[in-house]
């Protein structure tokens, strides 16, 4: 690892706390607007071991608030997007890139109990209860981004258990599941800004609508989810 990168983080962290992080693995699960912010954060502070997991490719629709999406990685895989942007930030940084959608089935092959941290930026209710249920298995610390869409004000992200939310609808499902499963705690990302309705559209014709987003949104709670696991795993 080149010091002098990391040198403006040492200042603050001290340089135990940033060898700490250079030995630290983490798991993300989600590149979109909030993971591909909390990937950026995470090699930017130096992270030394990085598993990114996500099986969508970049859309013309992520162009407006995720990292990965430009006009030049249109299609591309996400996963191999943001690996090849953490190794142009860190090239010591050692990347893996897991281009598959968890579902609780297959959640034997991320091994997830060999990580210091897991890190959940996805949408699906039943993969997030089933990340929370196994990182209480394993002793792993995880931390949980609820909604961010149909948002526009980032200043009321706060991160708490996730027995202290309210407004959010999908903190509320949480809250009922996480009890079903036995899970006593989990740290969310969340805000308590009622969501708005959204335009109609031509996405938001089916059963369910596609949230609005912007880009200050979502990239907010995924910087505050890095920055949670950061403090932590460097002892702060």
């Amino acid at each position: 690892m080149e010091h002098s990168q990391f040198l403006r983080s040492e200042m603050l962290l001290g340089s135990e706390s940033t060898n700490r992080l250079c030995e630290s693995r983490v798991i993300l699960f989600g590149l979109g607007g909030v993971g591909s912010y909390t990937a950026e954060a995470l090699a930017r502070a130096g992270v030394g071991s990085i598993t990114v997991v996500d099986s969508d490719c970049v859309a013309p629709t992520n162009l407006n608030r995720q990292l990965c999406a430009l006009h030049s990685t249109l299609e591309m895989k996400k996963t191999e997007v943001i690996k090849r942007r953490i190794l142009d930030i860190n090239p010591d940084c050692r990347v893996t890139a897991i281009d598959k959608f968890y579902l609780p089935e297959n959640s034997a092959e991320f091994g997830l109990g060999d990580y210091d941290y897991i890190a959940d930026a996805i949408d699906t209710v039943s993969a997030k209860l089933d990340l929370a249920v196994k990182a209480q298995k394993f002793g792993v610390p995880i931390i949980s981004c609820m909604g961010t869409g149909n948002k526009l004000d980032p200043s009321l992200f706060k991160i708490s258990d996730i027995s202290k939310t309210s407004t959010c609808p999908l903190c509320k499902v949480m809250r009922y599941e996480l009890r079903k499963r036995g899970v006593r705690k989990l740290n969310v990302v969340w805000s308590p800004e009622e969501p708005m309705k959204p335009a109609d559209t031509p996405e938001n014709t089916g059963r369910r609508a596609t949230p609005g987003s912007l880009p200050f949104v979502p990239g907010t709670a995924g910087l505050m989810m890095a920055g949670k696991i950061i403090l932590d795993l460097s002892g702060r």
